[in-house]
């Protein structure tokens, strides 16, 4: 995973695109009625239970646009809400709140919706020692966000991006000749260019699960799409040579199943591409 600098790096860079996309020249509904000192207060009223996530978020973002503008946070990130609750109160610049008021609730809505279905998997693990990641499967552009929010769930993040770590996947293997000759090379790539990377290596069948394990200096393997007894043996077979991971199309039905299996980490794209944003409003009072 990335820093916190270069994941902060990448916060500012959304917001910064988000306020030049949704705002350019100007708010011209506000400067049309609204005085350009007139001041007020908003308040972030909740309309669903669920997780709240994105609380930090908004604080950098109303900063940025208006650096006079203050917040006073009730409800911090990760903690659950119910329909109702009022999670913070801002006040400042009518015009200033008004500009970060889209940009705020947007990302608050899809982060609180994803830390909420992280929280639910967590929960769904309880009583076993794996952990439940997210992936590469995010919306174009909000990454950052979206990783941040099933941090703030209880989950753990995979890799940022393609610079971070090394993923061998059945198209790298086949494209490079077989296992052996996928990961040889990459070796070798990360030795000559004096890379610092750690190497995980997707296995479609036990055969491939004992070729990995041969090549060895592996830091985990991907049991993709393998059955129940398919896992447990490579489980078994790997032992603590490296660390495991069971992903393909496994959901609230087959999580637990899964975990069972002693695997270390359960990986899901269900947890960024597959939510409905949670119900929040900016209300002025």
């Amino acid at each position: 995973m990335i820093s916190e600098i270069k994941l902060l790096e990448e916060v500012n860079l959304i917001i910064k695109n988000a306020i030049r996309e949704d705002i350019g020249p100007g708010d011209y509904s506000s400067l049309a009625c609204i005085p350009a000192d007139a001041t007020g207060k908003a308040k972030l009223l909740v309309k669903e239970p669920g997780v709240i996530a994105g609380v930090d978020f908004a604080k950098r973002a109303f900063d940025y646009v208006d650096s006079e503008l203050e917040i006073e946070v009730l409800i911090k990130d990760g903690e659950s809400v119910n329909e109702g609750d009022i999670v913070f109160y801002v006040s400042g610049s009518s015009q200033s709140i008004l500009k970060a008021e889209r940009l705020v609730l947007n990302a608050m809505q899809r982060m609180s919706a994803i830390a909420t279905k992280t929280k639910q998997y967590v929960s769904l693990l309880e009583g076993t020692n794996t952990q439940i990641l997210d992936t590469r499967k995010t919306t174009p552009g909000f990454r950052a966000l979206e990783k941040m929010a099933v941090k703030i769930g209880g989950g753990e993040n995979h890799r940022f991006a393609l610079y971070d770590m090394v993923m061998l996947k059945d198209n790298h293997i086949d494209f490079a000749g077989g296992i052996v000759e996928a990961i040889a090379k990459t070796k070798q790539y990360l030795a000559e260019n004096n890379l610092d990377l750690k190497i995980i290596v997707e296995a479609r069948d036990l055969k491939e699960v004992d070729a990995i394990l041969e090549a060895g200096g592996i830091y985990r393997i991907l049991l993709d799409n393998f059955n129940y007894e398919d896992t447990r043996t490579a489980v078994e077979t790997i032992g603590d040579k490296c660390l495991t991971e069971s992903s393909g199309n496994i959901n609230e039905e087959t999580l637990a199943e899964y975990a069972k299996c002693g695997v270390d980490y359960i990986s899901s794209g269900a947890l960024t591409h597959s939510v409905y944003n949670m119900d929040l409003s900016l209300k002025a009072v």
